[in-house]
């Protein structure tokens, strides 16, 4: 699991141009890629954590490996003066090393402020493990036309029955002990709460937003209605909203909205919401497995953006009649593929069926649960999640 990430030969190429960035959730694996993979194909690599003094002393003293190739900052977006501290050495240096940062949630906010190191990065979110990374397959895509769907195999379904038990964060998915499952989302949840959004964010009261993580948990995969959130906290509409986005920039959970760019006349603005790790999800297999299809599907939209440069989007498809169709891929706004999520094979859905004949998309996919299934009907193509999935990143 540690020799290759999906993004590394990416990246290594990037690095021959620009700084490279790399952000992503707690615990997703960033050092790991930065240190253990990519700084491995380097002879000679520095690396420094701003949350060791000694790291501090060397970075700021300017204190590198003798002649260093690559140099890794981790966690140096800490510093108040990291943009220009980065800018500087980029500017004066850039032809003696390469540079690589990572970090977490608060890389991806202090980044955005502010012009300094406009030009001199590339940024990559690296997301949790996914099947088609888990079997190290290295698919091609052909943009907004056919997805080369891997045939059947065995395999396919053992991994997907892992990855679906105890998600795709490296820690739980490596040691695969429920036990161990259990402690790792109390600590992950905890951090986020307790540390991550109390060192940026000024909240008074850390244990209502506790309280709203776990009523996230039972949102998953149904439009997310603000009001009633207000509820069951007893807070502000506003203050909701603003919790859901500190949640959402700290990797708890992510939103995807409705397409309303076509002929169907769709509701607008309600989102639904879905969690980074699905194996938080308890007691709604239909959910877990729904939200599974969705961050795997994020993925690909961020690879392709990070990557590639291209405008794509994740969105879900519904008009006000509610027929609803669960996700939505488009590049530049124009409809790719569409993804209905069901348990079973036994009926395509009728929604499906209702926007192929509205809207123009190239590609419609219903995707089961149930191992070995793979037929065309009427021009939508069903098929089972495990292979599926295997089709991207």
């Amino acid at each position: 699991m540690l020799k290759q990430r999906y993004i590394t030969n990416k990246v290594l190429s990037d690095l021959e141009e620009k700084m490279v960035f790399i952000g992503g959730p707690r615990q997703v694996g960033k050092t790991t890629l930065a240190k253990d993979i990519i700084g491995k194909k380097f002879d000679k690599i520095t690396y420094l954590n701003w949350d060791f003094v000694e790291d501090r002393k060397k970075t700021l003293k300017f204190r590198f490996v003798p002649d260093t190739q690559l140099i890794i900052f981790d966690e140096i977006h800490k510093y108040k003066q990291w943009k220009n501290y980065l800018k500087g050495l980029y500017d004066k240096r850039k032809g003696e090393f390469k540079l690589l940062v990572t970090g977490s949630a608060r890389l991806n906010i202090y980044r955005k402020g502010g012009d300094s190191l406009l030009g001199r990065n590339y940024y990559y979110r690296l997301h949790p493990f996914s099947l088609a990374e888990l079997q190290n397959l290295k698919n091609s895509f052909q943009i907004s036309g056919n997805i080369e769907i891997p045939g059947i195999n065995r395999s396919q379904a053992d991994f997907f029955d892992i990855l679906y038990r105890f998600g795709g964060f490296p820690e739980p998915l490596t040691k695969q002990n429920d036990r161990d499952l259990r402690r790792w989302h109390h600590m992950r949840v905890e951090r986020i709460t307790d540390e991550d959004i109390r060192d940026i964010e000024t909240i008074r009261d850390l244990s209502a937003i506790q309280i709203l993580v776990d009523n996230l948990q039972d949102k998953v995969s149904s439009l997310l209605s603000i009001n009633s959130l207000t509820e069951d906290l007893s807070v502000t509409h506003k203050t909701v909203k603003r919790w859901l986005d500190i949640l959402e920039n700290f990797y708890y959970h992510f939103r995807i909205y409705p397409y309303t760019r076509s002929k169907v006349k769709s509701l607008k603005k309600m989102a639904k919401i879905y969690l980074w790790d699905w194996s938080q999800i308890e007691n709604n297999e239909g959910a877990k497995f729904e939200n599974m299809i969705a961050s795997h599907l994020l993925k690909f939209c961020h690879f392709l953006i990070d990557t590639e440069g291209l405008r794509t989007s994740l969105y879900y498809l519904r008009d006000i009649e509610k027929r609803e169709v669960d996700f939505l891929v488009a590049i530049n706004e124009k409809p790719w593929f569409l993804v209905e999520v069901k348990r079973s094979s036994k009926s395509i859905s009728k929604h499906l069926k209702y926007f192929k004949e509205q809207m123009e998309i190239p590609l419609l996919f219903q995707v089961v649960m149930e191992n070995g299934v793979d037929f065309m009907e009427n021009g939508i193509r069903v098929i089972s999640a495990s292979q599926f999935l295997s089709a991207f990143v």
